[in-house]
């Protein structure tokens, strides 16, 4: 499979958006979305999904870290069974640490607080659709 891959950190009240390259071989940070309701939501989802030329959207999934499946795993699984339903693939991609590490690599950028806070989320994702994208190699 060719083309680009849409990556999303999906939160309680923001979506990290990040993006592959054509070849798969490359993440990048994207954009982030403030949630306004699951309708608009997944509609806005299907709008990048459109805009990017995406072939396969890859979520995290915040396990614990047993390894279980906890709440709020469960509550985006129920989100990306919104997104599936609006007919778009969708496949999970463990993610944790995924904001720590993320937060690490703006801080060691030099970044100040107030600017990680905007920024974490598409680099989270971008975290989550890198390792995703290493995991097929």
């Amino acid at each position: 499979m060719t083309g680009r891959i849409l990556g999303l950190d999906v939160g309680d009240v923001r979506i990290g958006v990040a993006v592959s390259d054509e070849t798969q071989f490359i993440a990048s940070p994207h954009s982030v979305y403030t949630r306004v309701g699951w309708g608009p939501d997944v509609k806005h989802i299907q709008k990048l999904y459109e805009e990017t030329h995406a072939v396969l959207i890859v979520s995290g999934l915040p396990r614990n870290m047993d390894g279980s499946i906890g709440f709020q795993a469960e509550k985006v699984m129920a989100f990306m069974e919104k997104v599936k339903e609006a007919g778009l693939p969708v496949v999970f991609q463990d993610e944790r640490l995924s904001t720590v590490s993320a937060h690490q690599a703006l801080i060691e950028g030099g970044m100040r607080r107030e600017a990680r806070k905007g920024t974490v989320d598409k680099v989270a994702a971008a975290v989550i659709l890198q390792a995703y994208l290493d995991s097929r190699r």
